[in-house]
């Protein structure tokens, strides 16, 4: 599995654990971004899948808004 995948996430995000942790347990590698930590990439991820809401991943350009089990499934071929 190679995929490139940018996970924008928050502190106190339940949603953002739970994704973590099925990439974890899937053992898939992901970037971790902190959106409250870091502006430009909070424009970034707006840009990039008008929502203001977290976890949103950047799976290879495509986006997953929320921890959509079937969709990260499907894009990552599990």
């Amino acid at each position: 599995m190679n995929s490139n995948i940018r996970l924008y996430t928050t502190n106190t995000c339940p949603w953002c654990t739970k994704v973590k942790n099925y990439l974890k347990s899937n053992n898939i590698n992901y970037e971790e971004v902190n959106v409250g930590l870091n502006r430009a990439a909070a424009i970034e991820m707006v840009n990039k899948s008008g929502q203001m809401g977290v976890p949103v991943l950047d799976i290879d350009g495509k986006i997953v808004v929320g921890f959509d089990k079937n969709r990260i499934d499907s894009i990552l071929g599990l």
